[in-house]
């Protein structure tokens, strides 16, 4: 028997996992991430604890496993997709890992979009947003001196798996999953810009090869092999993005499908045969998906699920006895409440909106009074994010009036809550459904490490064997009709609470006395 390894270098942690050759889950490992807030708006990440957390959860699903080392083929990253990291030729870190959560480049994300938005949307489909062009702007101009030592920027996954193989800066590689986010290239012809980057004057030799996902860039070395309790020689594959290897790992290989990602980041993307970028809302992105000829139109809250977290730690502050089982604890108070929260109203962007993008906004709870007890806070929580997602489904299905949205595949660690799935439903009017595994993002990237050394020989197919759907939930239409007065009213607070979000930035910046 042959096994495949995935591993997520996430924002939050570090998993791998082992598959066999039939798909089936041998072991995985978990390892928490640190990250690091040196000032407001900013956050960074080490990259030397991708690598370390990659090595100790391989070494851990090898020793729980008790499979022979030898056995295993190959192996493929995925990871956080729109922050950077730059190396020099040695594939040392010059730069820590600046986060996608990291707005400390806002300013130049604010100058793209007064000046190239409509022509980075057409070639890239990426709207204004922080992502890797307009932080390669910050270290271009406010760390000029840094951004010479850099050979390549790439990303965690992609440092990792150089790491693993012994690769030089000249090496370097990002793979087409993740090139929307540069907002450098022409999706088109899938290769860098030329056009673009001269308008940015961002050096061509900084940006890494562009790969297919399961191109073999090297295997694995003694060294590595050692950290990771591995034999030296395992085949490594360029890997996608994180959000790619999910995509695949559900089974979203044809027109029409449709996924929530209720993670860190709440993303709702559908699957479409066509690049038509979103230029009217200026909201959704457009990636291209693992699978040739497939694209994920979507948009996401950056930390939707961080919201729920923050509640979790920073209001309702559970005791050791409960904190296990709080969210089922708040699950079953929230279901109990009306639909609408008795008029309570949630923002859910408290690090500012990605799209469309607006660094000023925050956090808000608007409509609430005596009445209202913890419970209402935590289910407007989780309506805004349907309502968030409402706007989005909206947009897709403007652009793609033909496509028949049948259902919506729920995956991440908000998933499990069935409360929350029937939310979305009702907001969305389409029917939930939860997938037959958990492990969606490692066997997304086991299915492309299989692909990449022939024991697969089609990435879609496979993925539809390894996967099915279970515990269907059907929108109450009824509510839909009636949730559709709020999503519709939280989608023009936006407009109407500008000039507030505003001016309370402009008043947060003064310095204090």
């Amino acid at each position: 028997m042959k096994y495949l390894i995935g591993i997520d270098i996430g924002t939050t942690g570090t998993k791998s996992a082992l598959f066999d050759s039939e798909g089936n889950l041998i072991a995985d490992s978990y390892k928490e991430s640190t990250l690091y807030y040196p000032k407001p708006g900013w956050v960074e990440q080490n990259p030397e604890d991708f690598y370390t957390s990659a090595c100790e959860t391989v070494r851990d699903i090898i020793t729980k496993s008790g499979i022979n080392p030898k056995d295993v083929a190959a192996l493929s990253l995925d990871g956080q997709m729109a922050g950077i990291m730059g190396i020099d030729n040695d594939w040392n870190a010059v730069t820590h890992y600046d986060s996608w959560l990291d707005t400390r480049c806002k300013k130049y994300v604010e100058y793209i979009k007064q000046n190239f938005e409509d022509k980075v949307l057409k070639m890239a489909g990426l709207p204004s947003t922080v992502a890797h062009c307009a932080k390669l702007l910050w270290w271009k101009n406010e760390q000029p001196e840094v951004f010479k030592k850099v050979s390549k920027f790439i990303q965690p996954a992609a440092y990792v798996a150089g790491k693993f193989a012994g690769l030089s800066g000249k090496e370097a590689f990002i793979d087409y999953t993740y090139l929307h986010f540069s907002g450098l290239y022409d999706a088109s012809t899938t290769q860098w810009s030329e056009e673009l980057c001269s308008e940015f004057d961002i050096p061509m030799e900084k940006l890494p090869e562009i790969v297919e996902p399961w191109k073999v860039v090297g295997t694995m070395t003694e060294k590595a092999a050692r950290d990771c309790g591995l034999t030296a020689g395992v085949a490594i594959a360029a890997g996608t993005g994180d959000q790619a290897a999910g995509f695949l790992g559900a089974g979203l290989v044809e027109p029409g499908m449709v996924v929530d990602v209720a993670g860190t980041a709440s993303v709702f993307a559908c699957c479409v045969d066509e690049f038509k970028p979103d230029l009217k809302y200026k909201t959704l992105l457009f990636p291209k998906a693992a699978s040739k000829g497939l694209w994920f139109p979507h948009a996401y809250i950056g930390g939707g699920g961080l919201c729920l977290r923050w509640f979790r730690d920073g209001i309702v502050k559970p005791g050791k006895e409960e904190f296990d089982e709080i969210y089922k604890i708040l699950d079953k108070e929230a279901a109990d409440l009306p639909a609408g929260s008795d008029s309570l109203m949630f923002v859910p962007h408290l690090g500012g909106r990605n799209y469309p993008y607006n660094s000023d906004i925050r956090g808000t709870w608007t409509g609430f009074s005596w009445g209202h007890e913890r419970k209402h806070f935590y289910k407007s929580m989780l309506e805004a994010i349907a309502y968030e997602y409402y706007y989005y489904l909206k947009i897709e299905k403007n652009l793609f009036p033909n496509v028949n949205f049948k259902e919506v595949r729920a995956i991440g660690g908000g998933s499990k809550s069935k409360v929350f799935n029937q939310i979305k439903a009702n907001v969305l009017g389409i029917p939930y459904v939860q997938l037959s595994r958990e492990e969606v993002g490692g066997l997304g990237s086991a299915i492309i490490a299989g692909y990449a050394v022939g024991i697969f020989n089609n990435m879609e197919e496979t993925a539809k064997k390894f996967i099915s759907t279970k515990n269907r939930i059907e929108p109450d239409m009824k509510l839909n009709e009636y949730y559709k007065n709020y999503a519709e009213l939280y989608i023009d607070m936006f407009t109407t609470m500008a000039p507030f979000y505003k001016r309370l930035a402009e008043i947060s910046a003064i310095e204090k006395p």
